[in-house]
């Protein structure tokens, strides 16, 4: 458990900073409680006041695109901002330039974050941890722990905020649209994306060139 001074320490930067509570404890622990020294971790990773804005409406911002080379992987991604005077600012576009190459990058993501993530989803990827041969002889509470560990490590896995960015694997893309909204001041949120892969859900032509060229012979 949490001792009740970490608890208040928490509350405290929590109030001076506006950052998240795992945010806040993470500080904490680096800096071995010294309260100002938490605060200037979380400003360095631009953390401090943007949960503040995240409540804050944001209708403005960029539909961004990244062609990848070759021309076989395309993406699409609305990133929002408050207001049309930030949505034009350069940081802003290169953000969401970067953010449309991780999702081109990340094979397997499907939602922007965990909150996203359908119920059934979640259901089936429970059935499937499941029913896997490496838990059936577990004890019930054992199993419990290593499934909970695994849906969670899959669940994150599928979002793009848990990702590490691309261009700098020391930050999660959340903490990376953070710093953002610390630089530029306004609420910014990652809407909605979708990723194209050409000829994704057509049925390929697999034929064997030898035979087709013996059919070809035996035609004439």
């Amino acid at each position: 458990m949490i001792e009740d001074t970490a608890i208040e320490k928490i509350k405290e930067l929590r109030a001076q900073t506006g950052a998240g509570i795992k945010d806040c404890k993470q500080a904490l622990d680096d800096s071995q409680g010294q309260i100002n020294i938490a605060i200037d971790n979380l400003r360095k990773k631009g953390l401090a006041s943007a949960d503040k804005k995240a409540s804050r409406i944001a209708a403005e911002g960029v539909i961004e695109s990244y062609i990848h080379s070759g021309s076989r992987i395309g993406v699409l991604v609305e990133i929002n901002c408050e207001t049309d005077f930030v949505a034009r600012e350069i940081k802003f576009k290169e953000l969401a330039k970067n953010i449309a190459m991780q999702i081109a990058a990340s094979p397997n993501i499907q939602f922007v974050s965990t909150k996203n993530i359908p119920e059934n989803v979640i259901n089936h990827e429970i059935s499937i941890e499941s029913a896997k041969e490496d838990l059936a002889n577990k004890p019930a509470d054992i199993k419990e722990k290593i499934l909970s560990g695994r849906i969670e490590k899959r669940l994150k896995d599928l979002s793009l905020m848990n990702q590490p960015f691309i261009k700098d694997t020391n930050l999660s893309i959340e903490e990376l649209v953070k710093q953002h909204i610390s630089l530029l001041g306004e609420n910014i949120q990652i809407r909605r994306f979708k990723k194209f892969i050409l000829g994704d859900g057509l049925e390929k032509r697999n034929e064997n060139f030898a035979n087709e060229v013996a059919q070809i012979i035996k035609d004439n």
